[in-house]
């Protein structure tokens, strides 16, 4: 297997656990099971925008959506749909970054924030899945050693801080206090948790 598509899919796990874990966080806050922890919701979106949409998908973008383009036409609008999503993804990251700050400063309630959630979680799960069904397949089908290799080379520059790469004990902490949160197979938290729906 390309050391990319191990990777990609490695990025997704670490994706789906935060993913996950938001959404056991805002389902126990709306049930009255949680306290409301504005530090952990503010850290959670923050890799959300830091990682995904700064840096794993704009790689896929650059590197691996461009290539299959090349090496497999037929594709292209799956690929099209899929970089829709990425635009879209931004949007609704900015979304919940702000309804995060405005819930903490009292600016609005926590409706806000556990509906922007899962507007990103939705999208976020189906357009995982549909990469890992049809796009990473097509990939290993069609591109070449070479395009492998420019692949391999942006993925590998990845940091991803929840998959142990990142600087720093705080990053760890809260990996560790998201996958607590979430759901088994991705975290360790409460089987009444939401359900990972990611491929």
């Amino acid at each position: 297997m390309p050391e990319a598509l191990r990777i990609i899919e490695d990025e997704h796990r670490s994706l789906a656990a935060v993913l996950a874990g938001l959404e056991a966080v805002v389902g126990q806050v709306e049930e009255g099971r949680l306290a409301e922890d504005p530090a952990l919701l503010v850290a959670m979106v923050g890799y959300l925008r830091d990682f995904p949409e700064r840096l794993h998908h704009p790689k896929e973008d650059a590197h691996l959506f461009r290539l299959l383009r090349l090496r497999a036409p037929a594709i292209a609008p799956v690929l099209e749909a899929l970089g829709e999503d990425h635009l879209r993804g931004a949007a609704l990251v900015a979304r919940l970054e702000e309804a995060v700050s405005a819930h903490a400063a009292a600016r609005a309630p926590f409706g806000a924030v556990a509906d922007a959630v899962r507007a990103y979680a939705e999208l976020e799960w189906a357009h995982m899945r549909r990469e890992e069904q049809e796009v990473l397949p097509a990939a290993a089908r069609a591109l070449t050693e070479g395009d492998w290799q420019e692949v391999d080379a942006a993925f590998r520059a990845n940091a991803n801080p929840l998959a142990g790469l990142g600087p720093g004990a705080e990053l760890r902490e809260l990996f560790r206090r998201i996958t607590a949160l979430a759901p088994a197979p991705l975290g360790v938290g409460p089987a009444g948790g939401p359900s990972p729906r990611g491929g």
